[in-house]
């Protein structure tokens, strides 16, 4: 989520008044934003994404719960100490958090372990452990609107009787202590991002806010006029009209088997009714295809955590391989591939299975993603359901992305089309008339350099590293990964070095390159990246010849409050992952949205900015989708590459040779041999294209003004990436509710007059 501050004055309309109070207190606004610490409860897109959403929702009147975890430690904070990524703690909760309100009375009760009885009247979990769930709640403000909506992050409690009901032995004291066991469910978030660790802590945080969600989620609809009681019972038939789920990735799959528990061994509905109401519900939104990243949960672990949902998901498969059986006799092959339980090995549950059968609606995130995601990854759903696979492209909030971190364009767009565009991006194709405006194109140059200036003076202040303003930032900011192939651009570096060492007196366009994001601390590769990246830096960023020509920069500890610094000061944003990897990808379009040009393949959603800019306004470069597939068909061979390219050669055998390394010489013998060997992301295949393209990059960036009208070509063209639009989307193809564009009267005015107005509407 990143910080609150900010947003929420600007989202209420209150930034100059506040800015002007502060200042007239003798305080500077800036300075008590940077107090803040930022809320880092997700790992990269997949989190930040939920965050954007949450602000689309609110702004566009819809009655939306976001729900997670309350990580009392949330992701890592990361120092880079001698050029290696140290991880610390980050205790963000120490100086107390002013946005959230702790709801005890709403406080539930989770279940884990225990047993499964049958009876007559149906199953039982018994003996189980009971952990409780104290939400608290962080207001969700809509933009100048007056809706709020709600946060609810869940904590994990022990019960005051934990350890000394049981025939305790009278160990008071360590009864006490081990009421930590149940609270560290919500410890900490697990730091992987697109890689799956199936650890017992981590399936216990995935039910424990599934469990909790779902009973909230009951509670309020029997609590409405919908839950009818049919004398004692509940009447469920209008739950799926009353509420959508939407599962963001598989990591909350465990809603389906039980809200299947809860219909039919609670509420005591028939299985047929209960399943027809939860794929109802539910709807699946896939956010990756690399297989390390899909959860696969052993069979034997769920059996020993939540035995009751073991029995519930072998029931769904069941009748799911019946109904496969009966349209596809004697395809054994066909069963297997389709079956919500793989065998070989340990027995494993597919949870993109589940969630795909459990739901009534899957998409992918981008349209190339969807199209891999139906035509590839689940092509045998897909041919039975076509109609359930559906694209909803990824989308960025232009509060925070645009009028929070870049207010001087924000205002200088606001001055030439109105301030409407916040709210309605689209607007933003009214600059095309612009293109050719002397004035504006000064204006927008001017903008971009003042945030140079003022970015380079807080590199300078926390770095120490002067840095050239008028060089071209070339800015690589995202999680450390081998697909996205921070690799390809440091051979980038290392070409450009090389190429000014050669010739020191030809014109070189001057490049300030920014590297940055985090590792998952057990990902190897991806800590030897960031290593590699930092001995190159020390390198070039000491080299006389080199002079103020080329400055590497990583930036340590990449999060959402450094994001709003680093993007509006971006020229160039590198997007360089192998066709088919990058979901989507919603970096990309902030810096879009920012005024800078991308670099970048025809991956995720690269394909439609370039549609909707024009592919000559984007420099896209390298394999294609079907380039990487025929390459793989023939057998990828690095070394083809490293004989034929000159200056790839030259780049390796550096790294090799320990010239970036001379203390330990085969410090990166392990980088080397993944890329000569097992590079699944075939960084060579592409790198000639890069550094071709590169050419044409530093080639435009000599004629400012040709480059400034392509940066407003680019941003006339971005309003397509508003997570309005997304939401928009999501309301009408897969909630089915229609988003109200109605500013709801303040509290002091009097409401009757806007009651009839209010929609009816569905909470998702």
């Amino acid at each position: 989520m990143g910080r609150t501050l900010q947003n929420t004055m600007i989202n209420l309309g209150l930034q100059n008044a506040c800015d002007e109070a502060i200042y007239q207190l003798g305080l500077d606004m800036e300075e008590l934003e940077e107090i803040e610490e930022d809320a880092g409860l997700g790992n990269g897109g997949l989190g930040r994404l939920a965050a954007c959403f949450l602000d689309s929702m609110a702004t566009l009147g819809l009655a939306a719960y976001g729900y997670g975890i309350r990580y009392e430690y949330g992701i890592f904070n990361q120092k880079i100490r001698d050029g290696w990524q140290v991880e610390e703690a980050d205790d963000w909760l120490r100086h107390g958090n002013p946005w959230e309100k702790a709801r005890p009375e709403y406080m539930l009760p989770v279940h884990f372990y225990g047993r499964v009885e049958h009876a007559a009247t149906g199953a039982k979990w018994v003996d189980t452990q009971v952990v409780l769930a104290l939400p608290y709640d962080t207001p969700v403000p809509g933009y100048m609107n007056n809706t709020v909506n709600t946060m609810r992050l869940w904590s994990a409690r022990a019960p005051n009787d934990f350890n000394l009901r049981d025939f305790n032995v009278g160990d008071y004291i360590q009864a006490v202590l081990d009421r930590n066991l149940a609270e560290n469910i919500s410890r900490v978030l697990y730091p992987n991002d697109n890689f799956f660790e199936g650890k017992e802590l981590r399936l216990k945080q995935e039910y424990f806010v599934v469990a909790a969600t779902l009973q909230d989620i009951i509670r309020r609809f029997k609590a409405s006029k919908f839950g009818s009681t049919d004398s004692v019972r509940t009447v469920f038939d209008s739950f799926p009209d009353q509420v959508a789920i939407q599962l963001n990735d598989t990591h909350p799959a465990m809603a389906i088997p039980e809200l299947m528990r809860i219909f039919v061994d609670i509420e005591k509905l028939p299985w047929n009714k209960a399943w027809d109401i939860t794929k109802q519900t539910f709807a699946y939104t896939n956010h990756t295809v690399l297989p390390e990243a899909l959860e696969r949960w052993p069979v034997d672990l769920v059996e020993k955590v939540l035995p009751r949902h073991l029995q519930i998901i072998y029931e769904i498969n069941q009748r799911h391989l019946d109904h496969i059986a009966s349209l596809f006799p004697n395809d054994v092959d066909h069963l297997r591939r389709m079956s919500l339980i793989e065998e070989g090995g340990t027995k494993r549950i597919n949870m993109a299975h589940l969630c795909i059968v459990g739901s009534h609606a899957v998409n992918g995130v981008a349209k190339i993603h969807s199209e891999i995601v139906r035509t590839q990854v689940f092509k045998d759903f897909a041919a039975l359901e076509p109609e359930k696979f559906q694209n909803k492209t990824n989308g960025i909030t232009p509060r925070r992305w645009l009028l929070l971190c870049n207010p001087g364009l924000a205002e200088l767009i606001a001055e030439k089309i109105g301030e409407d565009y916040v709210r309605d991006l689209s607007q933003l194709t009214k600059l095309h008339d612009l293109v050719d405006d002397d004035l504006f194109i000064r204006e927008v140059a001017k903008v971009k350099q003042e945030n140079k200036v003022k970015f380079a003076l807080y590199l300078e202040k926390e770095y120490k590293v002067k840095i050239n303003p008028s060089s071209m930032f070339d800015v690589h900011v995202k999680r450390i990964h081998e697909y996205k192939r921070q690799l390809m651009n440091c051979l980038h570096i290392i070409t450009m070095y090389n190429r000014i060492r050669r010739d020191p007196a030809n014109l070189f366009v001057p490049r300030t390159v920014i590297i940055g994001g985090k590792a998952a601390p057990g990902y190897h590769m991806a800590k030897m990246i960031i290593k590699l990246i930092n001995a190159v830096a020390q390198v070039v960023n000491n080299d006389p010849v080199v002079g103020s020509k080329l400055k590497v920069i990583f930036l340590e500890n990449y999060r959402v409050s450094l994001a709003e610094k680093v993007i509006p000061a971006t020229d160039l944003s590198e997007q360089i992952s192998t066709a088919g990897t990058e979901a989507s990808g919603t970096g990309n379009m902030k810096f879009m949205l920012n005024g800078a040009l991308t670099i970048g393949t025809m991956d995720g959603a690269n394909v439609e900015m370039a549609e909707e800019a024009g592919e000559e306004n984007l420099f896209i470069f390298g394999m294609r989708v079907e380039d990487v597939m025929e390459l793989d068909r023939e057998g990828y061979n690095a070394c083809e590459y490293y004989d034929r390219l000159p200056e790839l050669k030259e780049a390796i055998d550096q790294i090799k040779s320990g010239c970036f390394s001379p203390d330990e010489p085969d410090l990166f013998k392990d980088v080397v041999n993944m890329l000569f060997h097992h590079d699944r992301f075939k960084v060579f295949a592409d790198y000639e294209a890069y550094v071709k393209c590169q050419e044409k990059v530093s080639e435009l960036y000599l004629n400012s003004k040709a480059w400034t009208k392509m940066v407003i070509r680019n941003i006339a063209a971005a309003g397509k990436f508003s997570s309005d639009r997304t939401i928009k989307e999501y309301a009408r193809d897969i909630w089915h509710v229609e988003p109200s564009d109605l500013k709801i009267p303040p509290p002091n005015e009097p409401r009757e007059a806007a009651e009839d107005k209010t929609p009816n509407g569905t909470a998702a």
